[in-house]
C-alpha cells in the first residue's frame, strides 16, 4: 500500500467517533494506572487486555497504546507531588520535580511535565512517520554486545549525576548492582544470595526498590514536618510560568525526545534507561549543572520528554519483528496477536494503514495529555500544602498495597521497609540515590548481555569493538567517564596560554 494512501486511510479511521472515544478512554485509564505507584502502564494494560476481546483489532490496539501513553505521563504526577515514582520510568523525575514542589512550585512542575511529555511524544510520532524505515534498519544493528554497552553507558552516567563525593556515588552504584544480583542468575541456573528462600528466587523487584527508596524514605523524613511544600513559600506557580519554563530549554526538549525515541527502539531498554540517560545528558551539557537536583525545570523537561518519546520508539521493534521494547509493549504484542495482527513486514506494506493509525493515535493521545496537563492536573498541586499527618499514612498504605500487588510476594513488602530506611540514611549522609537506582535497574541488563556476548564470541572481548556501532558506544562511555577531566585540563591549558 502506498504510504500517502495509507496515511489518508489512517486519518479517516481516527476521525471516527468510536476511535476517538477509545483514545480518550485509554488516556484517562492510563493516567489512573500511572498515578498509582506500583501499578503503571504494564499492569494497567494487562488488566485491560482481556476486556478488549469484543473490540475489533485496531480499536483494541489503539486503546492499549493510549493507556501506555497516559500512564507514562501520569507516573510523573506522584513523582512531583510526593516523591513517589509511578514506575521506574519516572524515577529521575523526582530528582527535580519534587524539589520544585518543596519550593511551592508544584504547579509549575506539573505543567512542565505535561508539556514536555506531550511534545516529546508528538516529536517521536513525527519522526516515526518520516524515518521509520531507516530506524528499523538501525535497530537491526543492535545485538547483545550493543545492549551491554548501552547499559554500561547508563551506568557511566553515575559520574555525571553524582553530586559531592564521587567515591560515595560509586559506592551507592556498586551496592545497587549487588542487590540486582539477588535471585537466580539471568543466564545460568545458579542461585545467588537466596539463602534457600523461595521468595528470593526471582530477586528483588525494582519497582519495590523504587517505592522504598523514594516513597517510604521520604515519608520517614516528612513525618517530622507539617506539609510537603516549605511552609514559608506557600503554593506558587501558574500555567503560564510552566509553559515559559518548558520552552526556555528548547534544545534539551528536542534532544531528550530524540534520546527517548532512540533508546525506546532498542528492545529491552525502555523508559527506565532513557529517563536517566536523558537526565544525565541534560546535566552534562548544562551551563549550570549545580542546579540539577535542587529543583530546576530543565531536569523535568529532560526526563519527561524522553519518557513519552520512548513510547513511540518502543513500537518499532514490536511492530517490525515482534520483539517487545519494554514490558508494556510485551502486553501490546499479546494484544496484536490476540486480535490477529501479526508483527512483521505486513504491517509496513499491505497493512501500513493500521501502523499509521497506531502512530497517529499516539499523536492524538499526547494532545489530550497536553490539555489535561494544562487545565486539570495543575490543581493537584494543592496536595503539597495538605498536613503531612494525612499524607504520610495514606502514602505508606498505598505504597504497601502497591508492593503487594506487584507479585503477591511478601518479600516486596520487606523490600520497601528496609530500602526505605536505607534511603532515608543515604539522603541524610549524602549518598547518591540516583547512582543506587542506576545500579539496580541497569545491572541485570548489563549482566545478561555480557554473558550472551561472551558466549557468542567464545570468551573474546573483541566482540565489543568489532563494528562501528560498538566503537561509537565505547567512545561515548569513555567521553562520559573522562570528559570532565579532559575539559578541566583544556580549560587550565587555555588560561595558561592566555
Amino acid at each position: 500500500m502506498p504510504p500517502l494512501e495509507a496515511l489518508q486511510q489512517a486519518v479517516q479511521l481516527l476521525l471516527t467517533g468510536q476511535i476517538l472515544f477509545w483514545i480518550v478512554t485509554g488516556v484517562l485509564l492510563g493516567m489512573v494506572f500511572g498515578a498509582l505507584p506500583g501499578i503503571g502502564s504494564t499492569l494497567g494494560m494487562a488488566i485491560v487486555l482481556p476486556l478488549t476481546i469484543p473490540l475489533d483489532g485496531v480499536s483494541a490496539i489503539i486503546l492499549l497504546i493510549s493507556i501506555y501513553s497516559g500512564a507514562m505521563y501520569a507516573g510523573s504526577i506522584p513523582s512531583i507531588l510526593v516523591n513517589v515514582p509511578g514506575s521506574s520510568a519516572d524515577a529521575a523525575t523526582t530528582f527535580d520535580g519534587y524539589p520544585l514542589a518543596r519550593k511551592g512550585k508544584a504547579i509549575n512542575a506539573l505543567v512542565v511535565s505535561a508539556v514536555s511529555s506531550a511534545i516529546g511524544g508528538i516529536v517521536a510520532v513525527v519522526i516515526l512517520l518520516l524515518l521509520s524505515p531507516l530506524m528499523i534498519e538501525l535497530v537491526l544493528l543492535f545485538g547483545s554486545p550493543q545492549y551491554f554497552l548501552m547499559a554500561i553507558l547508563g551506568l557511566a552516567m553515575i559520574t555525571v549525576v553524582t553530586k559531592g563525593s564521587i567515591v560515595k556515588g560509586l559506592t551507592a552504584g556498586a551496592f545497587g548492582l549487588l542487590l540486582a544480583t539477588i535471585g537466580i542468575a539471568p543466564t545460568v541456573p545458579v542461585q545467588r544470595y537466596t539463602f534457600g528462600m523461595l521468595s528470593l528466587y526471582d530477586g528483588l523487584d525494582f519497582v519495590a526498590v523504587l517505592i522504598g527508596l523514594f516513597a517510604i524514605a521520604e515519608m520517614i523524613r516528612l513525618a517530622g514536618e507539617e506539609q510537603i511544600a516549605d511552609t514559608e513559600v506557600g503554593l506558587q506557580g501558574t500555567v503560564r510560568e510552566g509553559l515559559q519554563a518548558t520552552f526556555s530549554y528548547p534544545v534539551t526538549l528536542l534532544k531528550s525526545a530524540l534520546i527517548g525515541l532512540f533508546i525506546g527502539a532498542v528492545p529491552g531498554s525502555g523508559a527506565a534507561i532513557s529517563n536517566f540517560i536523558s537526565y544525565g545528558e541534560a546535566m552534562r551539557s548544562s551551563s549550570t549543572p549545580e542546579k540539577f537536583g535542587e529543583g530546576t525545570e530543565e531536569g523535568v523537561v529532560a526526563t519527561d520528554a524522553a519518557n513519552n518519546a520512548t513510547v513511540g520508539g518502543s513500537l518499532i521493534p514490536t511492530l517490525s519483528f515482534g520483539i517487545p521494547g519494554s514490558g508494556s509493549t510485551a502486553v501490546l504484542l499479546g494484544g496484536l496477536i490476540m486480535h490477529g495482527l501479526r508483527p512483521g513486514p505486513d504491517l509496513f506494506t499491505t497493512q501500513l494503514d493500521i501502523t499509521y493509525s497506531i502512530f497517529l493515535s499516539i499523536f492524538i493521545a499526547n494532545v489530550i495529555i497536553l490539555g489535561l496537563g494544562l487545565f486539570v492536573t495543575p490543581r493537584t498541586g494543592y496536595l503539597t500544602v495538605i498536613d503531612t499527618d494525612y499524607i504520610v499514612p495514606v502514602i505508606v498504605v498505598l505504597a504497601t498495597l502497591g508492593a503487594i500487588a506487584l507479585r503477591a510476594n511478601w518479600i516486596d513488602v520487606w523490600t520497601i521497609v528496609v530500602l526505605g530506611t536505607l534511603g532515608y540514611f543515604m539522603k541524610k549522609y549524602n549518598y547518591s540515590i540516583i547512582a543506587f537506582v542506576l545500579g539496580v535497574i541497569l545491572g541485570p541488563i548489563a549482566e545478561e548481555n555480557l554473558y550472551r556476548s561472551l558466549r557468542l564470541s567464545g570468551g573474546s572481548f573483541e566482540i565489543f569493538v568489532s563494528n562501528p556501532l560498538s566503537l561509537a558506544l565505547v567512545l561515548g562511555i569513555v567521553l562520559i567517564l573522562f570528559g570532565p577531566f579532559l575539559k578541566a585540563k583544556l580549560v587550565k591549558l587555555r588560561t595558561q596560554v592566555l
